[in-house]
């Protein structure tokens, strides 16, 4: 009696190790699967969706947990979730990098549209304060001080124009073009408080 106890519990224990054997290649196959969707979108998702990442590597670290602890059901059961949590991030990340690109390309154009209309404005200007410093022949309604100040202004203008192209070398378009707007703006008001020519 003894004997037969011993062989069924043999019996049992080697059924169970069968099984976990089993199960074991399902779960590592679908892990696997999951770690490689996961790593095909992991560079747009650190960059356009670090928020849903953070949910999914939560969930990978569960994942992950549950094959550590042999607990191979539980890989096979939250796999699919994972799985549809990984599409949906890819879809955030790319509809997230079309939309910085095309505020990019926006940028750009306007960029371009700046630096083909500022600079020629700053060169004409500064041609124009060069000569009224010498002359001292100030626009109509312009006294001495009034000219100092808008050389103050010019100084400041030129200042904010090269910060803008420093920014928007550095990457940082949306303070570039704030400050190039700026720039264009003063630089329009002193052409005609100034009487400069540009062109």
């Amino acid at each position: 009696m003894g004997i037969a106890r011993s062989v069924l519990a043999l019996l049992a224990a080697t059924w169970v190790f069968v099984g976990c054997a089993d199960n074991s290649a399902p779960a590592e196959a679908a892990l696997a699967k999951v770690e490689a969707a996961l790593a095909e979108t992991r560079a747009d998702a650190e960059k356009y969706a670090k928020e849903e990442l953070a949910n999914v590597d939560e969930s990978m670290k569960m994942l992950k947990n549950n094959m550590a602890h042999k607990d191979y059901r539980a890989v096979m059961m939250n796999s699919p979730a994972v799985t549809t949590a990984i599409a949906n991030l890819k879809t955030k990340a790319s509809e997230a990098k079309a939309e910085a690109e095309a505020n990019l390309a926006a940028a750009q154009a306007e960029w371009t549209d700046l630096t083909a209309s500022v600079p020629p404005m700053v060169d004409a200007l500064q041609k124009r304060v060069d000569t009224l410093g010498k002359s001292k022949k100030y626009p109509k309604g312009m006294d001495q001080t009034a000219f100092d100040a808008a050389k103050s202004n010019f100084e400041q203008l030129k200042s904010s124009w090269t910060e803008a192209s420093g920014n928007f070398a550095d990457g940082k378009a949306a303070e570039a073009l704030r400050k190039a707007r700026t720039a264009k703006a003063r630089a329009q008001a002193m052409v005609e408080q100034l009487g400069a020519k540009v062109g």
